[in-house]
């Protein structure tokens, strides 16, 4: 049996973890509400023991795994009488699958390396839905022979794993792709906002779209299933998105990139999360558009 412990059991932690709770896995969870850590532990059946902090959690670990919302949720884990660091095994390693900042997740690593512990970053994609189905996207960031050591455990809840550089490479993937999530969605908002001022049903213009050059997975899938329909169920929080894609114009900015669209994007979704709150979903972005175009795209 490899132990494992799982630390963040949130929307995309929380499914990821179930597929750590069987054999060959034996499974210790922490998350900052422990009632979420005891509700999973019942809900996934016997042999998951929920740790009492990130110390306990570690303690006999050979794999540390994190999902946490940020880089820094995952730094300030590591100290104190009962952080991580108190706990954890010389010779483990953690999987960082927070979807990080490049700097942050170096850092992290340089620290535990200091006390013979490996690290890669190895943030996911694929929503809640690929998470439930262990089809995740896994980018990472690290030493080949620490990626290697944990492609088993990576492999319980990701379909597509690929090492991408040296670390915080996975981190630096993850939040582009975010970006370009962010700017399809934005573009497909302002260009369906006015079609419809124009008399265009948005439905019909989805359609011819979506069989034309300017089609995404966002004009295929979400507008049809969430703006139109204005269903706009909370899958991923606009908060995180805004995150993602400040990191991404960062690391534009830190090599030197002439980013203009990058930087105005983060700018955008930086108002948006400010006047729609920290639980909007991210789709809910293209209300901020719908508010200042006057006109619903329904």
């Amino acid at each position: 049996m490899t132990r494992v412990a799982f630390l963040g059991l949130g929307a995309i932690g929380a499914p990821m973890a179930k597929h750590l709770a069987q054999p060959p896995f034996e499974l210790a969870v922490w998350n900052r509400t422990a009632a979420k850590a005891r509700t999973f532990a019942f809900s996934a059946g016997t042999g998951v023991r929920v740790a009492k902090s990130p110390a306990d959690a570690a303690r006999g670990a050979e794999f540390v795994v994190l999902c946490l919302p940020t880089s820094q949720d995952v730094d300030t884990l590591l100290d104190g009488a009962e952080g991580l660091l108190a706990g954890i095994v010389r010779g483990s390693m953690v999987i960082d699958c927070t979807s990080g900042d490049p700097a942050t997740s170096r850092t992290i690593s340089a620290r535990l390396a200091a006390i013979g512990v490996g690290y890669i970053d190895a943030p996911v994609s694929g929503g809640t839905a690929g998470a439930e189905k262990g089809t995740l996207t896994v980018m990472c960031g690290g030493d080949e022979a620490l990626f290697e050591r944990a492609m088993p455990v990576m492999r319980a809840f990701g379909e597509k794993i690929v090492l991408c550089g040296p670390t915080g490479s996975g981190d630096a993937v993850k939040a582009v792709n975010n970006a370009l999530l962010a700017v399809h969605l934005w573009a497909a908002g302002e260009g369906l906002a006015a079609l419809t001022k124009a008399g265009v049903s948005p439905a019909l213009a989805l359609d011819v779209i979506n069989a034309s050059s300017g089609g995404s997975r966002t004009t295929e899938r979400l507008f049809p299933e969430r703006v139109l329909s204005r269903a706009f169920p909370r899958t991923f929080r606009l908060a995180l998105l805004d995150k993602d894609v400040g990191i991404a114009a960062g690391v534009a900015r830190e090599n030197k990139v002439p980013s203009p669209l990058l930087q105005l994007t983060s700018e955008l979704f930086r108002a948006a999360h400010s006047m729609l709150g920290e639980e909007a979903d991210h789709v809910e972005a293209v209300r901020v558009i719908e508010q200042w175009a006057g006109v619903e795209i329904k």
